[in-house]
């Protein structure tokens, strides 16, 4: 690779991509920044360059546009995974306000968010099954892609890829989300970047722009707060001023946690309003419409938000398909009305004291867990306030006391951002600040808070290079490891405390750790933005809500023994510490050392799995510290050895059949074994897996009891690992495969741990069970005999579980088992699986391949003919299907819902069954246990 001859930014926005650059040269201090224009299509068949690339995409259907009339300069060639057609920019974001379903909007927050598989194809979020979708990692490369493309295009010597690349995240950014960043730039060609904090790069911009006279500047500004509202998130940062040496230093000193809450929120609000007036409050627009909506009420939300806004601006909802011209409808919302949104909605004047409402955050319109309290002033005020010590550590260092009885509040604000192009939010924030400080709050100036971030993102890689004033401040987090024990309250280990350089090993001698060779552990991490002072090595209690929990670093210490050599089950042991730095990239890095050889090192990885969000081991975190198990815990493995180990002809007979009980002996009644016990036995019991096919008692009783200690199939530390062995038996089958239990027994234990399973896997599954369950089978004499031999319910009751099956799998299963409820026989298992199979809010797998709201109403009416108070498993399979979340492109309307709701209170069933229909609820034990078909292990809970 040549010497790079640029330094370049990119802001990577939820709304814009905006790239800046200077060219490096012996007086790179003085070397301006500019802006470099983006190649886009702003109509078919017209190119043009804009300082701006909206971050919008649009898939057009086969045949929409004329192929020719999408060309660019160069020849395009999508990153791996992407669709071939996608239209990039300005003319992606105008074909979504004209076209429902088939825009891809917002991708940088569905980047951040853990509720969802974000490399999994899920956007559009709100288009239908003919439209072809990307994940949010491809989306984010692709708008990556389209700029190394023109910027390759302009610069053939000089490629992108080549050059010192910055892109900027919000400071807010978890690591996964800053991993995920980085994975979407090198599928986009941009193999060695490096990551700034938005709010940090503002700052830069800043600085860059008053250099001359910044010392005055700042002369009396001990504290500044950087406030970037974009389009979808909040990002808060403290910059502390002060000096060494006789120079000005610039210090970053806290950042906020993740506040998804932006532009976009205006927009949605704006977007209500227009709904009501266009349809009535009764009637709701689909989400793809209400998406398209949007677009027209951000055009609004900036004309009426402007410095010299009319009185009014049109709102126009076109029609579909034919109707797109004479279908259209329009209403006008007035610069009041948008004002009263704007300014009361979202940046009241509120006291200092007046935090945020706690409620639970709810997933709204489009699957994204927006903030659940919109007013971004009281955000800003609770984000003071968990500074609050090193806000006052910053004023006493340039000798100014705050009184204990007033806040700490920073004496100058730098705005950023796309709403902050209105006078009107910058005054009102501005006069909050002033308000909660007794005296007017001074504004660094912004003339670009579109641009500021890319120049943001030069002058840092310029001070790199030591031509400019660098911020410190090091990491904005303390990292600790989670260990347990048998305390209470959670502990942790700081493996990196907050405020240390980047490139800064931090090794913890002190703490050796016992790790099994060639066989995964699982690091569990929480980070903090508190100012609480800590120290690497240190143990400190995790019980704040300041401590959030981050995805899990894997690792698999690979082995340079030859396993052959080992006795059998002989475990090869390594005794290691830890190395752990904030990279030069702006990611954790953790590294297993070994204690007798320094030059043997295991990079730990990142696991970003959906299933970390679905799960939260609640009191019991499985970390690389030693499990809480019960005192009796080797007797019970001891029993399991009894029962499974050995030769056959020493094997005692009635070990196998007493061993339930005796473990229940040992570690008291089965339903109370916590997860860590649980996972004890079900790898005791994976080790003697070979041995299960001794007699039938003992395959049906190491069905029963390791299904029951590997439910739900993941959420606890290597349950993938676990899974991995698991799945090797399936092709084996079972041994005694006449007896109707043992299979009843098989199915349930591939329905206890099905969430482990990959959609391939359970796809292997399904294909084996599909032709029992299709009605045609009772018309095959042989299938008919296989069905009630094999258990037959329990098949239904499994591929029901199968989560993971896509879309038209699932159609067709709900399809055949309504197909059978003609035979009442059958009638049990089939009501639990359609609720199930229709269910708004899966256990484990993702949205998107659940059935649409239209599938559910199409559903309804059979479910409508029954009489719930004869049978409850009907009335609850409809409370699955209409199941509130909150989430307009999953629930069912209102009609369908309010008819529901009049029914099972007819029906007299559980109130809290009614609260799930009628508001957004999280299921209790009780309710997850129906759901699930089990009770969750002990220390496991959902999180919805």
């Amino acid at each position: 690779m040549s010497s790079p001859r640029f330094l370049v930014g990119i802001d990577l926005g939820t709304t814009h991509t905006v790239v800046a650059y200077t060219p490096i040269s012996d007086d790179l201090e003085s070397s301006p920044i500019a802006i470099f224009e983006i190649d886009q299509l702003i109509a078919p068949g017209e190119v043009a360059r804009k300082p701006l690339l909206p971050s919008f995409r649009y898939h057009p259907a086969e045949g929409e546009m004329d192929p020719s009339q999408l060309v660019l300069p160069w020849d395009q060639h999508p990153v791996s995974g992407d669709i071939s057609y996608a239209i990039i920019g300005e003319l992606a974001r105008e074909l979504g306000a004209k076209v429902e379903g088939r825009q891809v909007v917002s991708a940088k927050s569905w980047l951040s968010h853990t509720g969802v598989d974000r490399n999994e194809a899920i956007l559009p979020w709100s288009s239908n099954t003919s439209v072809n979708k990307v994940s949010p990692v491809v989306a984010s490369a692709s708008y990556l892609n389209h700029v190394r493309q023109a910027w390759d295009y302009h610069h053939p010597n000089d490629k992108l890829n080549e050059q010192e690349v910055v892109v900027t995240v919000p400071a807010s950014f978890d690591e996964a989300a800053r991993a995920l960043t980085l994975e979407a730039a090198k599928l986009a060609g941009l193999d060695n970047i490096l990551l700034l904090e938005e709010p940090q790069a503002v700052c830069y911009d800043w600085y860059a722009s008053n250099k001359a006279n910044a010392d005055t500047l700042l002369k009396d500004i001990p504290l500044l707060m950087v406030c970037d509202v974009g389009g979808g998130t909040t990002d808060l940062s403290l910059i502390k001023v002060g000096t060494k040496d006789g120079s000005l230093t610039l210090d970053r000193i806290g950042v906020g946690d993740h506040l998804m809450l932006g532009g976009d929120n205006i927009d949605l609000a704006l977007a209500h309003l227009a709904e009501q007036r266009l349809h009535g409050a009764d009637k709701k627009l689909s989400a793809a419409a209400l998406s398209k909506l949007i677009q027209q009420t951000r055009k609004v939300k900036e004309k009426l938000l402007s410095g010299n806004a009319p009185d009014t601006a049109k709102v126009t909802m076109l029609g579909s398909g034919s109707r797109l011209i004479g279908g259209s409808k329009s209403v006008d919302l007035t610069r009041d009305e948008v004002h009263q949104v704007a300014l009361e909605g979202f940046f009241p004047l509120t006291a200092f004291d007046d935090q945020p409402n706690q409620r639970q955050a709810a997933v709204v319109e489009f699957g994204l867990p927006y903030a659940a309290d919109p007013a971004i002033s009281k955000h800003m005020a609770q984000f003071i306030e968990l500074h609050d010590t090193v806000c006052r550590d910053s004023f006493a260092a340039q000798g100014i006391n705050i009184s204990p009885s007033q806040p700490a509040i920073p004496v100058a604000v730098l705005l950023n951002g796309g709403v902050f192009n209105s006078p009107l939010l910058s005054e009102r924030v501005l006069s909050t600040f002033s308000a909660w400080r007794g005296q007017p709050v001074a504004e660094l100036s912004n003339p670009h808070p579109d641009l500021a971030v890319a120049y943001g993102a030069v002058a840092y890689a310029k001070a790199r290079h030591g031509a400019q004033l660098k911020i410190g401040g090091g990491s904005a987090r303390s990292f600790f490891l989670v260990l347990e024990g048998k305390k209470k309250a959670k502990q942790g280990l700081c493996i990196l405390p907050k405020g240390l350089d980047e490139g800064t090993e931090i090794r913890l001698k002190d703490r050796k750790f016992a790790l099994t060779l060639g066989e995964p552990v699982r690091f569990n991490l929480m980070s903090s933005t508190d100012d609480t002072h800590t120290q690497a090595g240190g143990l400190y209690t995790l019980d704040a809500d300041s401590f959030v929990a981050l995805p899990p670093f894997i690792a698999t210490l690979d082995s340079e023994t030859d396993r052959s050599e080992l006795a059998a089950n002989q475990k090869e042991r390594e005794e290691v510490t830890l190395a752990c730095q904030l990279t030069e990239v702006g990611t954790l890095q953790i590294e297993c050392v070994s204690i007798h050889d320094e030059n043997k090192r295991w990079k730990v990885e990142f696991a970003i799995r959906k299933d970390i969000a679905k799960l939260n081991q609640g009191k019991h975190d499985g970390t690389l510290a030693e499990s809480a198990l019960p005192a009796h815990m080797d007797d019970a493995i001891a029993l399991v050895k009894q029962a499974y180990g050995g030769s056959t002809k020493n094997a005692d007979a009635n070990a196998i059949k007493t061993l339930r009980n005796q473990l229940e002996k040992r570690l008291g009644k089965r339903d109370n074994w916590e997860t860590p016990c649980l996972r004890a036995l079900a790898d005791s019991l994976l080790e003697s897996k070979k041995r299960r096919r001794r007699s039938d008692i003992h395959e049906r009783n190491w069905l029963k009891l390791t299904g029951f200690a590997l439910r739900p199939g993941f959420g606890y530390p290597t349950d993938d690992w676990r899974m991995e062995q698991v799945w090797a038996l399936y092709q084996h089958g079972i041994q005694f495969n006449t007896n109707t239990q043992t299979w009843s027994d098989w199915w349930t234990f591939w329905r206890r741990v099905a969430g482990g399973l990959s959609q391939e896997q359970q796809l292997v599954i399904y294909k084996d069970i599909a032709k029992y369950i299709n009605p045609s089978a009772t018309r095959d004499s042989k299938l008919a005999k296989e069905m009630q031999e094999r258990s037959y319910e329990d098949m239904v009751r499994l591929a029901a579980s199968l989560e993971n099956l896509p879309f038209d799998k699932k159609l067709q299963l709900i399809e055949w088992i309504f197909g059978r409820l003609q035979k009442t026989q059958y009638s049990q298992a089939h009501w639990w699986a359609i609720g199930r199979i229709g269910t708004r809010s899966p256990f484990y797998g993702s949205a998107h391949n659940l059935l649409t709201p239209q599938h559910v109403a199409f559903c309804l009416p059979e479910l409508m003919d029954f009489d719930w108070r004869k049978d409850p498993n009907i009335a609850f399979a409809a409370v699955m299907m209409c199941r509130m979340t909150g989430d307009r492109t999953l629930d069912i309307d209102d009609t369908n819902r309010d008819a529901v709701i009049k029914k099972l209170k007819a029906s007299k069933v559980p109130e809290s069954w009614i609260e799930m229909v009628s508001s957004v609820k999280v299921l209790t034990e009780s309710e997850t246990k129906r759901v699930f078909g089990d009770a969750l292990p002990t220390g496991l809970r959902l999180i919805d």
